[in-house]
């Protein structure tokens, strides 16, 4: 059981490092792989990097 939760930690922090490539929150998305790890990194990959806004 240690191994698993182990695992789903590490998940959780590889997300956010990706949610932050594609211009996410990297916190939003660290607290929503804990909750539901692996869905959250099919949502990340599948959805497009999210354009800065210009002239904000």
């Amino acid at each position: 059981m240690h191994d698993y939760g182990v695992g789903w930690g590490a998940l959780s922090l590889i997300n956010a490092g990706l949610a932050q490539s594609k211009n996410r929150s990297g916190l939003r998305w660290w607290f929503i792989s804990v909750l539901i790890g692996p869905v959250a990194t099919l949502l990340i990959v599948v959805w497009d990097k999210v354009e800065p806004e210009k002239g904000a």
